[in-house]
């Protein structure tokens, strides 16, 4: 089957940082404080169990799921690999282990990769977009993720061939209006910025007009963001900038957010454009549906 991006390969999960099985633990803890009633029921006899994709989409989060099975002492064996397309319905993986542990994991396991699916296939909705029209600029996520769930989300957009954006408030400065506002103005906000970030870390600013993205590049900022403009307004806008700026022999990239979507990117795609980052990535975004089932005569 077809993978969702090009450059996509089985080995994402060597990205993933130290602690994120203990986010795992968490996440089990959160669903079984105290008393297993259910569990008690069932018992501890060695079954085995089904994972089936049940509607269309890209498949993601493989990592996380075997760790929450693995946690519970199970063994996962997947059908499918990372950034596959489903054709529902399909049969993913299979789950090994004591009925009880795997009933503990069912549910956690099945809203990760619900979830982490769903991001990745849009991401790769967007990426078929982008390279039908020929768009040589980048699309990326945002910031709007679930507290507690970044760093799920993230992969997922990996997975499905779109860029994360920035990680957190510590790997890149993105001034906004809230920053500008309390600073006083976008040059003492990016002087300021500049003092603590060093050369390391790059700085944007949300920028509303062509003088607003004039003055932050003229303070030194590397990037600029014009927010919520749209059609026409945005593509003329963008142009000005990197031509007014080129002649001066400064290269500045120009990133577009606000009120991008699905149905409506191609409308932002241009030359002049190199970033066009979308909220709804993560937020709004359609679930893959899929299913653990135990099996009867296991």
């Amino acid at each position: 089957m077809a993978s969702a991006s090009p450059n996509q390969n089985s080995s994402l999960n060597h990205l993933l940082p130290p602690n994120w099985k203990t986010k795992i633990t968490e996440w089990l803890q959160e669903d079984i404080p105290s008393f297993d009633y259910g569990g008690y029921v069932v018992g501890e006899k060695e079954t085995t169990a089904i994972l089936y994709g049940k509607s269309e989409g890209i498949v993601a989060g493989v990592p996380f799921f075997t760790e929450i099975f693995e946690q519970l002492g199970c063994r996962v064996e997947w059908h499918v690999k990372e950034g596959e397309v489903l054709k529902p319905i399909q049969t993913c993986a299979h789950v090994y282990g004591p009925v009880r542990q795997i009933l503990i994991g069912e549910r956690t396991a099945l809203n990760m990769m619900a979830r982490c699916s769903g991001i990745a296939s849009q991401a790769h909705r967007l990426r078929i977009l982008k390279d039908k029209n020929g768009f040589k600029g980048v699309i990326a996520g945002t910031r709007k993720t679930t507290p507690g769930f970044r760093l799920v989300e993230k992969y997922g957009m990996l997975v499905g061939g779109a860029d994360t954006h920035r990680m957190d408030l510590s790997s890149m400065i993105m001034l906004k209006d809230n920053h500008v506002w309390s600073t006083g103005s976008i040059t003492a906000a990016v002087q300021k910025a500049k003092a603590v970030g060093g050369f390391a870390l790059k700085i944007e600013v949300e920028c509303r007009s062509e003088e607003e993205a004039d003055e932050a590049i003229a303070a030194g900022a590397d990037i600029v963001m014009l927010d919520n403009y749209e059609g026409d307004a945005l593509k003329i806008a963008a142009g000005n900038i990197k031509q007014r700026w080129a002649a001066k022999g400064r290269q500045v990239l120009v990133e577009c957010s606000g009120g991008v979507t699905e149905q409506n990117i191609e409308s932002y795609f241009c030359d002049a454009i190199d970033i066009i980052s979308l909220g709804s990535m993560t937020q709004g975004v359609s679930f893959v549906d899929f299913s653990l089932k135990v099996q009867k005569n296991a």
